[in-house]
């Protein structure tokens, strides 16, 4: 990268989703001011045709409205401009535009204006070429040495020189060998077309030849042509480059020799008139456009290389001179004269970005600053020293008696993801109903400092994710070897997942014979199930986290999300999840506090979770150890209970569905005897209809298998939604009472005890087994309750009624100072009341002034929030 940058002198952007290629801009006088200074012509493939002059006050501004000339739509695409002689009876400089099926010739003039608007333009049509074929490129100069005028030829995508003698076309001629086009340039010293063809060697054609040469009127060669070789078209010369090439310059200065530069993919060539080449240049970057202009030196040419990397570089022949930065890739570069200051350089991105600048350097104005000399006191230097020797005593003595093992593991595996998305997903069989499932690309390491035999790796991540490859065999690792992996992840299943992190585990044996295994644990992007969209302003669930430090801005938190024009100003978010559903962030300017909200409760979930860890990331990089986040809203209780319910409601559905499949079954088994029996008898007796009740039997064995398929699917999908809520409720837990890191462990494990749900062990009696062993021992109130015994079997219960008594009792007894413990101390499990309880804590109404651009949403002050306290 270079240490400078290209000094701005003046840039603007064109248009909104235009499209821009290398021969879009044109650099002239193409009003025929006699100034001598030029004007930027640009032209787009949506039409437009752009010419400015800019006048910045300063170096450094942007547009002003004098700059723009003229701009006008034209209805066909424009491919390429150009200015020069192209009318007849006069030596004025015209514009010519290139459409895809057209040549149009313009006259650009300016009327002095009466009025402070100054200047008008406008552009009057000389004169048009309709073409019959598509055109892909132009040059134009002064063929067969005519003098005061330019003549133009058109490429073809076919292969065929389309010449126009002004307003008359003079005649077409198609390349031999021709495949694809290629760039097209005219040399006025030896009166040629120089081009590269797809054969990827330089091809040198004379005018003359192709004017003598016999007319194509059609692509094959006629009788006549094969006969008569003299009136076919012969190349003048030839020079293999071995590559495709982007950009062909003919260039005679009066200090240098005329010379052909021609830009390719990997190289720059500088050829003679015939073909041999001058010198060449390797390039390591893969350049873009180029320009060769006049140099100081005699016998030089000094060359504006852009490339891909948003760099400009300054070659002498090929000797680099200077390096610059560009804001943008440019697709095309020219040198102007701009008011009165000659050499100024011109870009042109792809996407509009267009600007005039030059080369200089800013002067550091850096000073190292004093420093401020203070007395050493040795007595504290002595003391510090005798402290730090006694640690390194210390740790001397015991560093060989941990194991080897435990210092410096066998195996070793780590999980690097990609911090982007794969530009073609690698998504199969995703039930997502949506345009496009991403994927993102995990690499997996294993290194291994011993002999590892038979190493099996498995990677593991919770569904309704998947990967696209689980389980890698590998043969036996030589020590100090190395395996990689790389796989990818998507969303199957048609639900947000309830977590972003996936598992990797590696099962070995050493060479004693000893079983081990190695794991590691990656994140996922959110960017992976769901995507930036517009904020909405109306939600059902909302739910408001606090902070202690003022509120960052999302484009430095949320980089992958935030549009980068709107800058600072974002402070509201929408995120699109894969499944169709949207929830929305907030932050407020005025306090320090964020607001999720979304239509559905378990989509609260990751995008909170992903709050709270990119703010704890952000504030650890600025080595801010204090940064805290709490919750003093209403813990939202029974919309949680409305999910348990669905839960549960369709787990009765699968035991229904379960009893009614074994009735049919039965059934169905017991006709198929009766008509075995009947078919087995010597003297055969009527069906009596037992073939159609088997029939429908039969279609309602499969009805109700199909059902109870359905219905599992409905409690996978259920339950995933369920854990998303309960790892919700589990923070907001956590920042309202402030639990510690062993609190937070303990309610884990007692409302996430399953990984997965199953017939046999539901979530439902799990979790109330689980709380209510808590409620009679660290949150109890008596030593009665704490002597009452638990049930030793775990069934499913009736309903959901006892489940949510007891998650009311135990969010309350939180708020009333209980603490989790797995101790049997009582002296522990008690601690200082907190006020506040669970169920009596109110929101308060945020207001709803969302605006998505240029908005700020309000928020009410911290103290502005009710409180109250539930009652004992």
């Amino acid at each position: 990268m270079s240490l400078f940058k290209a000094r701005d002198w003046w840039s603007t952007v064109l248009g909104e989703k235009e499209e821009f290629d290398q021969g879009c801009l044109c650099v002239a006088d193409v009003d025929n001011s006699g100034s001598g200074q030029d004007k930027i012509i640009v032209g787009s493939y949506m039409g437009y045709l752009r010419i400015f002059n800019p006048c910045p006050v300063k170096p450094g501004d942007g547009i002003q409205p004098e700059d723009l000339l003229l701009e006008v739509q034209l209805r066909e695409p424009i491919l390429q401009v150009e200015v020069g002689k192209f009318v007849s009876g006069t030596e004025g400089l015209h514009l010519a535009v290139l459409h895809c099926r057209k040549l149009c010739v313009y006259a650009v003039s300016g009327t002095l204006g009466n009025v402070e608007h100054g200047n008008q333009y406008q552009i009057k049509l000389m004169y048009e070429h309709n073409l019959q074929r598509t055109a892909c490129n132009m040059t134009y100069g002064p063929f067969g040495g005519v003098k005061g005028r330019d003549l133009i030829c058109i490429q073809s995508m076919d292969g065929m020189l389309m010449l126009f003698e002004q307003e008359s076309y003079a005649f077409g001629r198609f390349l031999p060998g021709f495949l694809l086009p290629g760039p097209l340039t005219y040399s006025s010293r030896t009166d040629s077309f120089i081009t590269v063809s797809s054969c990827r060697q330089v091809e040198s054609y004379k005018y003359q030849v192709l004017a003598f040469a016999t007319d194509a009127d059609e692509r094959q060669e006629t009788e006549q042509q094969k006969l008569s070789s003299g009136k076919r078209v012969a190349v003048d010369w030839v020079l293999n480059i071995g590559e495709q090439a982007l950009d062909i310059c003919v260039v005679s200065f009066n200090q240098a020799v005329s010379s052909v530069f021609v830009l390719g993919e990997r190289n720059f060539f500088c050829l003679k008139d015939n073909g041999q080449i001058r010198f060449m240049k390797k390039l390591d970057y893969s350049p873009s456009c180029f320009i060769p202009y006049c140099s100081v030196k005699e016998g030089t040419i000094n060359t504006l290389v852009g490339n891909h990397s948003k760099m400009l570089n300054v070659y002498q022949d090929i000797t680099l001179k200077w390096a610059a930065q560009l804001p943008h890739i440019p697709v095309s570069v020219k040198v102007a004269n701009l008011q009165d200051l000659k050499g100024v350089i011109v870009t042109l991105s792809d996407d509009g970005h267009l600007q005039c600048s030059y080369l200089g350097t800013d002067p550091s104005l850096f000073q190292a600053p004093r420093v401020d000399s203070r007395e050493i006191n040795y007595e504290e230097f002595e003391a510090e020293m005798k402290e730090l020797q006694k640690i390194i005593k210390e740790a001397t003595k015991t560093q060989d008696i941990l194991p080897k093992s435990e210092k410096h593991r066998d195996l070793i595996v780590t999980a690097e993801v990609s911090p982007d998305l794969d530009a073609e997903s690698q998504a199969i069989d995703s039930e997502v109903k949506a345009e496009a499932v991403p994927s993102v690309t995990v690499k997996i390491t294993i290194q291994s400092r011993v002999t590892a035999q038979k190493p099996n790796l498995a990677v593991c991540v919770q569904a309704p994710l998947a990967v696209t490859c689980d389980q890698f065999v590998f043969d036996d690792l030589e020590p100090d070897s190395s395996e990689t992996v790389v796989l990818s992840v998507f969303l199957k299943g048609n639900c947000s997942p309830s977590e972003l992190e996936g598992n990797c585990v590696v099962s070995y044996n050493i060479s004693t014979g000893i079983p081990k295994v190695a794991q590691c644990s990656f994140r996922l992007p959110l960017r992976l199930v769901c995507s930036p969209a517009q904020p909405s302003k109306a939600a059902n669930h909302k739910i408001t986290i606090d902070t202690n430090k003022p509120p960052i801005s999302f484009l430095t938190i949320f980089p992958d999300f935030v549009d980068p024009s709107e800058g600072d100003q974002a402070n509201v978010l929408g995120f699109q999840f894969l499944t169709g559903s949207k929830t929305t962030l907030l932050a407020s300017k005025t306090s320090q506090r964020y607001r999720i909200q979304s239509d559905q409760l378990e989509d609260l979930w990751l995008i909170t979770k992903e709050l709270t860890l990119r703010l704890e990331e952000h504030f650890k990089k600025q080595n801010c150890k204090d940064f805290a986040c709490t919750f003093s809203g209403s813990i939202p209780l029974q919309e949680y209970f409305e999910l348990i319910d669905r839960h549960f409601e369709l787990r009765l559905n699968a035991e229904k569905f379960q009893e009614l499949l074994s009735e049919r079954a039965v059934q169905f088994r017991a006709i198929e005897r009766r008509l075995l029996t009947r078919f087995k008898d010597k003297t055969p007796a009527p069906l009596q209809h037992l073939d159609t009740l088997l029939e429908g039997t039969f279609r309602e064995v499969i009805a109700l298998a199909d059902a109870a398929e359905e219905n599992q699917a409905n409690v996978f999908q259920a339950f995933t939604k369920l854990k998303s809520a309960t790892h919700l409720m589990i923070m907001l837990i956590s920042l309202w009472q402030k639990l510690s890191t062993d609190q937070v462990a303990i309610l884990e494990a007692t409302f996430l005890p399953l990984a997965e749900d199953t017939p046999e062990l539901g979530w439902e009696e799990t979790v109330d087994a689980a709380i209510s062993y808590l409620l009679r021992t660290c949150l109890s109130k008596s030593s009665k309750e704490q002597a009452l015994t638990l049930s030793s079997q775990l069934c499913m219960p009736k309903d959901t009624s006892r489940l949510k008594k007891n998650i009311t009792l135990f969010c309350d007894r939180l708020a009333k100072g209980g603490r989790l413990s797995l101790s049997t101390d009582s002296d522990t499990q008690q601690a200082t009341v907190m006020p506040g309880g669970c169920t009596t804590i109110p929101e308060s109404d945020l207001e709803e002034r969302t605006v998505i651009r240029g908005s700020t949403a309000t928020f009410p002050k911290h103290g502005q929030i009710a409180k109250q306290k539930s009652k004992p």
